[in-house]
């Protein structure tokens, strides 16, 4: 039987808001006080307000879309190599990453991201 809180589903429905723009629907997959970090210690933002925030300004990028590479699991963590195309000031392109989730209880509580080149098209 499929677990809707599973880590591995929990992740998916982030990416799919991701790249559905919905900003609603990503949060409601974040705990309330949930951080993300760029690898490997470096606090970007903490809680729904401050992610709100950040996700908004990113949805406006026109040519915005994460492609999911692999997804790894164990336990409560979820590895995801991802490849993302974004509108830089410079011009469309991407970069590939590598975003660990940590969820409990049915919620992402952490993301570590580490970001490689950007690539311009």
């Amino acid at each position: 039987m499929f677990d809707s809180d599973s880590p591995a589903a929990v992740v998916q429905r982030q990416l799919d808001a991701y790249n559905a723009r919905d900003v609603d629907a990503l949060l409601a997959t974040y705990a309330p006080d949930a951080r993300q970090y760029e690898h490997p210690a470096t606090l970007l933002v903490t809680g729904h307000e401050a992610m709100r925030g950040r996700f908004a300004a990113r949805f406006q990028e026109p040519d915005l879309h994460a492609r999911l590479v692999q997804r790894v699991v164990l336990d409560n963590l979820v590895v995801d190599h991802e490849i993302v195309t974004r509108n830089f000031p410079e011009g469309k392109g991407a970069l590939e990453l590598v975003a660990i989730y940590e969820v409990v209880d049915g919620l992402i509580r952490s993301q570590v991201v580490k970001l490689g080149a950007k690539r311009l098209d």
